[in-house]
């Protein structure tokens, strides 16, 4: 997949659940935010073009959200 570079600002709690929840995945934070920007902008609307594939692979990342969400709750 191509990949662009860019500069962002985010909130540091949000930044901090990110990092954990990336680590916790083992993938890398650049990653982790990947998914959850195309995981927002399905669940949003965006996208009614998306591929078979593509909405495929949403559905993985929202159930890999998921699984973070209750291992971050766990860990209080």
């Amino acid at each position: 997949m191509a990949t662009r570079k860019v500069t962002l600002s985010l909130d540091t709690a949000a930044i901090e659940f990110a990092e954990r929840a990336a680590k916790a995945h083992g993938i890398s934070l650049s990653s982790w935010l990947s998914k959850a920007a195309r995981r927002e902008a399905v669940r949003t609307g965006y996208g009614p073009h998306l591929a078979p594939a593509a909405e495929e692979q949403a559905a993985t990342d929202e159930a890999e959200a998921a699984a973070a969400e209750r291992e971050l709750r766990a860990e209080g």
